[in-house]
């Protein structure tokens, strides 16, 4: 019997959780309605995806839209056009805004800025401080919040917590897993006379990777105390890797595209455009990162999109601002990583969608299934295109990538099956929507 579908993907390659097939997809009221051979089909709009893989909608855990309070970097309505300019259907986004997202009425509040102005959808991280302990049970368990987020060592804004009894009040309080910025501030007040001024690569030196193993290994043994699971945000270092190989009961990992793409050699090239937290480090740490891609031991890959402007990254070295734009670049960045061989395209889906879905329990998100949220990134893999800062959506308007040429590039991104970018084109007018998780699923 012949069905009938909102939208059609015909002829294209679906890279699943499962492997790599050819189907068509049929969509129905945002979700996915049929998966396979549906020739004898109609859709009031039918795609040829001829040529392209067809991907789960990728999920950048990590972002930072700045809203509210430092718009002039990047607001939500900014940061989601680069997300789906890039093939990016979804986004978790951070807590150090102004005023920091540590109450429900702001939290509450963001949700309403976003909803129906991102262009993704969306979920949002609450920061967990010394001051908020008491509501977290209540907070994490919030419409549209994807956790606890938690800055051990000291980052842009003003959220930190530094001390072990902080943590261990926080873990347990928690239910959910809580995401963590793991950097020792003690030792990084300790070493600040070893930041050089004007010279951006004494900045691995200060942010050593002692910094970031020492602040590791003290929240692992503050979540086996408290037998709860924690997020290491943005591993850096091949010493955190190894440990936390033999901690995965309740660790999990995220690496970033700037770590598994860049080494020292960028800040002579970059200067502080390639100044981050935790930062660049030399290319025998940047090996040791993909040794944790390879054997499994990473889970996920988040952007870590930071933007600040080009006034605050010219800024004299260290007054000037850690962070780069990151979330319109996942995708192309890591596709010519696949295509270079250093991971397979299973491993780009499993990273980018499934991971996510298998860490967080995102309700209907994270693999092309029917019933499912028909979210999908569709890319030509073969399709050689160069990064340019004209092409960053970014209000700040650059990326560390500019001039660099990538084979894999997004062609196309569907959140809930409407076609927001095709082609380099904005189709859909903002429709992003908060993600259900199934840890916090109203009653």
């Amino acid at each position: 019997m012949m069905a009938h579908y909102d939208t059609l993907f015909r002829n294209g390659t679906i890279a699943n959780q499962d492997g790599v097939s050819s189907a068509d997809i049929g969509v129905r009221a945002g979700r996915i309605a049929a998966l396979g051979c549906l020739s004898g089909d109609t859709a009031t709009h039918v795609e040829d995806c001829t040529g392209l893989h067809i991907l789960p909608g990728v999920i950048d855990t990590q972002v930072h839209f700045r809203d509210p309070g430092l718009t002039h970097k990047e607001d939500l309505e900014t940061g989601s056009l680069g997300a789906v300019m890039g093939g990016v259907t979804g986004v978790f986004e951070m807590p150090n805004t102004d005023p920091l997202t540590t109450t429900q009425e702001a939290f509450e509040a963001k949700i309403a800025s976003a909803t129906g102005r991102m262009h993704c959808d969306f979920a949002f991280y609450i920061g967990g401080t010394h001051d908020n302990i008491s509501e977290l049970a209540m907070l994490e368990k919030l419409p549209g919040c994807a956790g606890i987020k938690v800055f051990m060592g000291s980052s842009t804004g003003a959220l930190l917590v530094q001390d072990d009894a902080g943590i261990e009040a926080i873990l347990s309080a928690l239910s959910r897993r809580a995401a963590f910025h793991s950097e020792d501030e003690y030792m990084l007040e300790q070493r600040k006379p070893l930041r050089v001024p004007g010279d951006p690569s004494s900045h691995p030196v200060w942010r050593s990777p002692e910094v970031a193993l020492s602040s590791t290994r003290r929240l692992v043994a503050l979540a086996k105390k408290t037998g709860k699971r924690i997020h290491v945000l943005h591993v850096s270092t091949g010493e955190e890797m190894e440990f936390l190989a033999d901690h995965k009961d309740v660790a999990s990992v995220e690496v970033t595209p700037h770590h598994l793409t860049l080494d020292d050699t960028a800040y002579a090239r970059l200067g502080n455009y390639a100044q981050m937290n935790p930062p660049i480090r030399d290319g025998v740490q940047r090996r040791r990162i993909w040794q944790g891609v390879e054997n499994g031991v990473a889970d996920i890959l988040g952007s870590d999109h930071a933007p600040h402007t080009r006034a605050e990254k010219d800024l004299p070295y260290p007054q000037s601002h850690s962070g780069m734009t990151g979330v319109q670049t996942l995708v192309p960045t890591m596709l010519d990583h696949v295509n270079a061989g250093r991971m397979s395209l299973a491993r780009f889906v499993d990273m980018t969608s499934a991971g996510a879905n298998r860490l967080f329990g995102i309700a209907g998100k994270g693999r092309i299934a029917v019933g499912y949220d028909a979210d999908l990134t569709i890319v030509d893999l073969k399709r050689r295109e160069t990064i340019t800062n004209d092409w960053i959506a970014s209000r700040a308007g650059w990326t560390p990538y500019d001039g660099v040429t990538v084979t894999g590039w997004p062609v196309g991104t569907v959140v809930r099956g409407h076609r927001v970018m095709w082609q380099g084109e904005l189709l859909t007018p903002a429709k992003g929507q908060p993600m259900r998780f199934l840890e916090a699923l109203p009653h």
